[in-house]
Formats: structure tokens, sequence, C-alpha cells
């Protein structure tokens, strides 16, 4: 049967006048001409206006145009959070390209990696991470050979740093930022892309058992997401915003672009510390800013000397990149900031879901809110359709909050997918859903709450343990700074937990013996038997560029130690 023409009561076209592709691009515009004046970038001393921060990123797609990079093309930026990655955002997909923001942490063969596999045809690289660069490009000529192409090689000079390796990049010719965009028209006309579901950047994802997944996100997407967040948040225009979250790391969840659409001004933070981020608020008056939770228990656990208690006004936080212990949420409200929990993936363009606050919440004891503003929430504004569903029948779990199933997303603000890699793109839509790998309850309210990675459940003698519900109860414990349990195999019961434990300074010279007997009998009294760990290892965390614990790096720890013994049980 021939498909139907949908219905409609007219015939009217699209047209120029009453159709365009939606881009976040124009927020820039906009921004520009409604407060030119105004601060949009802050970086040491160095501080740019809203007019400024738009001619700077004409004259970048200008002077990208003039080398003949435009649509189809893809342009790396290595660049931790400065300016110029800020203007990247905007400059790049302004003259049809891609940006591809490349995690600053990580080593060469894996950048090289994607590179390559993105076919970057420009790299723009802060001067501190020139050498990782040109160890990149070594390895990628050393496997292509002849058939090498080398791309256009920019360096971005930073009066924060020392002069010594802008110096050093500048000696081999290599051509620096500011000049590259002195070659460029700061009233370059760039055009709004054909279509909205154009590519506007391509982000890879930590892969750690294979290659890194390329995903590939729209104009529409970013669109839709630059305007969620502050609706969401209730950010107001002209918000003073402090990058501690990387730009790299889905562009900033994709606050570069909300940024311009608020005419809000960004601080930039080249490298995050508790004293910087306390600093910064009190010297810029700082409204909002971004963290992962291992961020925030930083701040929370930071000396007195570098704090500035109390705050100067009520501040912002939005977290997310893992579940965050309601301890830690607690004593962050505890010193004045407001948190707003959120989740999502570099595949949902960032935050998806929302621990949206009810007002009813308000007379309920902290305790209680912090453990109700841990859950995962409901979905976000630009996000259509969330839902929890069993892993075998494919249909919703039960709002019980006590069956787990997988979260899926279907929307606008889900990826294109993944760049060059169909057999990912066909497992991960399955059914016609962004498949997360997470695995969660949907509670009696519809809030959805994350109980592990589909990776990370414990089996233990066949029945599930929620790893992050053993953690958040090892987070309580007063010696403990940062936790995280993971899997260990084990003689009686196949696997059993194992916590990986940083103490808080002061408890570092206790008996380790001890101190671990210590935990495990604290968590006797909150958790069921066989949730309490078998096993506590002391010591630092592995952690991603963005801060989150690297759980395979700990999964393979746990293997190398060997089976708990039975005689231990």
């Amino acid at each position: 049967m021939a498909a139907t023409k949908s219905r409609d009561i007219d015939d009217l076209p699209k047209i120029q006048a009453n159709y365009t592709a939606l881009t976040p691009l124009w927020f820039l515009d906009r921004a520009a001409a409604v407060h030119p004046t105004r601060k949009s970038l802050i970086h040491g001393s160095r501080e740019y206006t809203w007019r400024q921060t738009y001619e700077r990123c004409r004259r970048l797609a200008s002077a990208l145009a003039d080398r003949s990079i435009g649509p189809g093309s893809t342009v790396a930026v290595i660049a931790p959070n400065t300016p110029a990655m800020y203007e990247a955002h905007f400059g790049i997909p302004m003259c049809g390209a891609v940006l591809n923001a490349v995690n600053i942490r990580l080593n060469a063969p894996t950048i090289a990696f994607l590179l390559g596999h993105s076919q970057s045809a420009v790299i723009m690289v802060d001067q501190e991470f020139f050498t990782l660069a040109e160890e990149s490009l070594r390895l990628m000529e050393e496997k292509a050979g002849s058939s090498f192409k080398r791309p256009l090689l920019i360096v971005i000079g930073d009066h924060t740093c020392p002069p010594e390796s802008l110096n050093r990049a500048l000696s081999k010719g290599v051509v620096e930022y500011e000049d590259f965009l002195g070659s460029g028209d700061p009233n370059y006309a760039w055009e709004t892309p054909a279509d909205e579901w154009q590519s506007i950047a391509l982000g890879y994802t930590s892969g750690t058992t294979a290659s890194p997944k390329g995903v590939v996100l729209h104009h529409r997407g970013a669109y839709l997401m630059a305007l969620s967040n502050p609706l969401i948040w209730g950010m107001q225009e002209g918000s003073v915003y402090l990058w501690t979250l990387p730009m790299f790391h889905c562009n900033g969840w994709c606050f570069t672009w909300a940024l311009a659409a608020l005419s809000g001004t960004n601080i930039c933070l080249r490298q995050v510390t508790a004293k910087e981020v306390y600093s910064s608020i009190a010297k810029y008056n700082v409204t909002h800013f971004c963290a992962a939770p291992v961020v925030l228990n930083t701040i929370v656990n930071a000396p007195q000397e570098d704090t500035i208690l109390p705050l100067p006004h009520t501040v912002h936080v939005m977290t997310a990149g893992a579940a965050p212990p309601p301890s830690v949420l607690f004593s962050m409200n505890q010193k004045g900031f407001r948190v707003t929990h959120t989740y999502g993936l570099s595949e949902t363009y960032g935050p998806s879901t929302v621990a949206a606050w009810k007002p009813e919440w308000d007379s309920l004891p902290p305790e209680t809110q912090a453990k109700l503003n841990a859950r995962q929430g409901v979905r976000y504004i630009g996000m259509e359709q969330l839902d929890v569903i069993d892993t075998q029948t494919g249909k919703p779990v039960p709002a019980d909050g006590k069956t787990a199933g997988e979260i899926v997303f279907r929307g606008n603000m889900v990826m294109k997918g993944y760049l060059k890699n169909p057999k990912a793109n066909e497992e991960t839509f399955a059914g016609g859903w962004f498949h997360s790998g997470d695995i969660a309850v949907k509670h009696p309210d519809n809030y959805i709450e994350i109980k592990d990675r589909s990776k990370d459940i414990i089996i233990s003698g066949g029945e599930n343990i929620s790893s992050v519900e053993v953690e958040n109860v090892v987070y309580h414990h007063p010696a403990v700074l940062e936790a995280s349990v993971v899997a260990r195999p084990d003689e009686r019961w196949q696997e059993s937990p194992c916590a990986f434990v940083t103490v808080k300074s002061g408890y570092e010279k206790q008996d380790q013996n001890n101190l671990a007997q210590d935990i495990m009998k604290f968590c006797k009294e909150k958790l069921p038997a066989y949730w309490v760990p078998k096993s506590v290892v002391f010591g630092p965390l592995p952690k991603t560029a963005t801060g989150k614990i690297q759980k395979h790096v700990l999964r393979t720890k746990a293997k190398e130690l060997g089976p708990v013994p039975r005689s231990r049980l």
C-alpha cells in the first residue's frame, strides 16, 4: 500500500522568509548586536567583548575558508579552556567545517588515531601541547608512509604560560593563532548550514577496550541543547559562567553556545583547583559552573586556606558524569552551593535528564533532600522521550523503584551516530531507541535512578549488587575522600565487592588493615551482608580527563589481586 501523504489545512511552502535551519551560530551574532561592549571572555589579564569575539570568530572562519576548509572538512583543536577553544566552537562551523575538540589528557597514539579517523585537515594546538601534537603526527606519518598528507598546524599562544614552548613551535615555522586570525576578514559573511542535520561537532568517547567511537552531533541538536540548558537551570541573561568543565568534553555540555544565547560572560580556567574556583567566585561574581562529582568532592574537602567562605552569594552548580554521592551533595548545599544534578552522555549532547527540584521537597530534612537530588531525574525539555526498558523484552519497566532496566532515549538531542562505525550504530540504535548501557530503576514519581553501568553490576552468588549504592555508603565513612567499588573474583561467590578508597588528609598514617576492617564494619551496619566489600584497597583512584573514575582500570587491578579466599568469608 502506498504511503498516504500527511494532511494539513493548507499547502503553504517553506520559503526563505519563514524557514531557516536551526543553528547555535546565530546566538553569537545576536550577542554582538545586543551587548557589543559586554565582556564575553575573561582569561587572566585578557578580556574580550561580544563584538570582539564575533569579529575574531569571523576572522577564524574566513582564514579557514581561504585555505579551502569548509563543508566536509574537520578541524581538530587540542587545547584547555582558553578563548581560542571557545572561538573554535563558532569560527569552525561558520565556514561549514566540523569541530573536533580533542581531550588534552590523551596520549599520542590515541590522538594519532583520532586525527586519522576524523581526517582532520587542520590542527589547532595550545602551546603546552605542541609536543604532543608533533608526536601524534609523527606516528600518523609512520603508519601512512608516503601517502601521509600533513594537516595545517596552528599553535595557540597563551600569555599565562611560559614562552619557551611557543617559541619552540614558532622556530619550526608553525603559524601562530593570532597571526592566522589576522589573515581573516572580521566581516566575513558566514552562511547558515543548508540543512540543520549538517554536522557541527565530532567528539570521541573514552573507549577503553577498543578504539574510541566518534560521536557526530548536528546543528539542530546543538541549538536545542544550548536553549534547554539555561531553561532547565534557570540561568538569567548575563550570567557569569566559570569554565571548570573542559570545553573538549562534549563541547562543554553545549554551554559554549548557551553562553552566547544568554550574552553571558565566560571565565576561562586553564587549570581547575578548589582555590581557583573559590577565588574566581569572589573576583568575578561567578553565578554558575559545571563539574563532575569528583571536582565537587575536591571543593567540599578543600583546606580552609583555599576557600572563601561563606560564599559572597549563592552559586549554582550543575553536576553530571557519574552518580554523585548524597554525602557530597549535602556538603555542597551546606557550603551555600545550589546543586542541580543532571545525567547524560556524549551521545545526547551532554545532560539530558535532570533531578528537577520540587517545592514540596523544601520542607524535608537535608539528608532526604540530598538523596532525592542524587537521582538522575526526568527528561530534559529538548529531549522528546526517555524510558527505562527491560533488557530482554524491550518493554518499559514498572515505576516501582525496584525493577531494573536500561535507560534509553529518543529525540532531537540524540547524536547522528558514530562516525564510520555502522556496526556500533546498529547496536546502539536497536529498536528505534538510543541505548545508554546504564542500568536504572523508575520511581513512582517517574524519576529515574541509576543503579549501575550494565558492565559495573556485581553478580555475587547469582545476586545483583549495585556498585553505586555500595559506594554511597562507603563515602559516608569519615575517613573516605573518594571511593569506587568493582567486582573482584571470589572463590565462593564468583564475584564480591572490592572497594578502592582514597582517604582524607590526616588518615594517611593509620594502619591500613585496621582502617579496612573499620570500613567493612561501617558498611555491615548499613548494607545487606552480601553487599559489604570483602576487600578494601587504599590509594589514589585513576581518573579520565573529565574527572570520571576509570572503573575498567580498577576492575583489572581487582582481577590481579586474585580471588577472595573462602577462609575470609
